[in-house]
């Protein structure tokens, strides 16, 4: 209502600042918790030549970070116990895709070491994911 103007109407005017203020605060929240929902494995994977991969199929992913831990999907499992639990997945799923990401960073000599653990859980077909190399046009 308008003050000392002598006619009482009600005001037709929407108030925005309260909407204003809400809309910021959500728009911090999003902006702070954004970064925390990246999920997956940190692997800063090597750059290679090949074709992309079909989506849509259940892939199980074997990676090794950094730190040299290795992880089925984003389950961390030990090494030395990695063929056993290869076994038991895979006598539950349907597909054979199997793909190892490895950090560029870890030596060749684990990640054969673990190419070998699963070539002894019976896969024959392991691909590599790797990025793409931007030299090729």
């Amino acid at each position: 209502m308008q003050l000392g103007s002598g006619n009482d109407q009600f005001m037709s005017e929407i108030n925005v600042t309260p909407f204003v203020d809400v809309m910021l605060v959500l728009l911090i929240i999003f902006m702070v918790t954004a970064p925390m929902m990246v999920q997956g494995v940190d692997v800063d994977l090597p750059k290679a030549t090949s074709k992309a991969l079909k989506g849509g199929e259940d892939r199980l992913i074997i990676s090794i970070d950094k730190d040299r831990k290795v992880y089925i999907n984003e389950q961390v499992v030990s090494v030395e116990i990695l063929t056993q639990k290869l076994d038991a997945i895979l006598e539950n799923l349907d597909t054979e895709n199997v793909y190892l990401k490895a950090d560029k960073q870890v030596p060749y000599g684990i990640v054969v070491n673990v190419m070998s653990k699963i070539k002894k859980a019976g896969i024959d077909s392991l691909g590599m994911i790797t990025l793409p190399d931007e030299d090729e046009s």
